[in-house]
């Protein structure tokens, strides 16, 4: 699990000491804290709302979300919305469906979001079912709402930017090549794609 500073360190530091790449971004950045969410429905629901737009416009849509189906944003109040009450809160026909989606699989029972498997590629394939929740949407849940250590978001641009960097590349590595020089730090590459995100957000002279 990546949900501690102990942990968190402990996982980098097994990456550092196979790659000096990674010690020395360490060195430059420090260690990245740990970034939780809430397991669950609200945070899926979250992620499908704050899809392409600024975070500022989807926390404005969630505050109008919340006001007109409750805290939490029941599914099956969401449900029981029709389509202009959800386009007045600023969810789009297509955002729409996707929450639909979301709340009908969680309402029939048809993912537990509790109750994942714990095979890493199982529980994305599952995810990946709900409309809107691709495989990256599937991998940061996974991440930061699980904890789970060895997940490897290797479609993310940052993490590939970084990922270049920090290893000294001639280019920015594609999906493929990024998911190949991170075999050897299995199970440690959720650690490794954090401080990615870390080193990509911190201006070092």
């Amino acid at each position: 699990m990546v949900t501690t500073v102990e942990r968190l360190r402990e996982s980098l530091d097994a990456i550092a000491a196979l790659e000096p790449g990674f010690a020395a971004a360490i060195g430059r950045v420090g260690y990245p804290p740990p970034r939780m969410r809430e397991p669950g429905y609200e945070t899926l629901l979250r992620t499908i709302v704050g899809q392409q737009v600024s975070i500022a416009a989807a926390s404005a849509v969630w505050r109008k979300l919340e006001a007109e189906l409750g805290e939490g944003c029941a599914p099956d109040i969401l449900l029981d919305r029709d389509f202009d009450a959800l386009r007045n809160c600023g969810l789009s026909r297509q955002k729409q469906g996707y929450a639909r989606s979301l709340a009908e699989m969680v309402t029939s029972g048809a993912i537990d979001l509790h109750a994942l498997p714990e095979d890493d590629e199982q529980a994305i394939e599952l995810l990946t079912r709900i409309k809107g929740i691709g495989r990256w949407s599937a991998e940061i849940y996974l991440l930061f709402a699980e904890g789970r250590p060895d997940i490897w978001p290797a479609g993310d641009l940052a993490v590939q930017i970084e990922v270049g960097r920090i290893l000294g590349l001639p280019a920015r590595p594609s999906e493929r090549q990024t998911r190949e020089v991170a075999e050897r730090w299995r199970p440690h590459r959720g650690a490794a794609a954090i401080l990615a995100w870390h080193h990509y957000n911190t201006e070092v002279l």
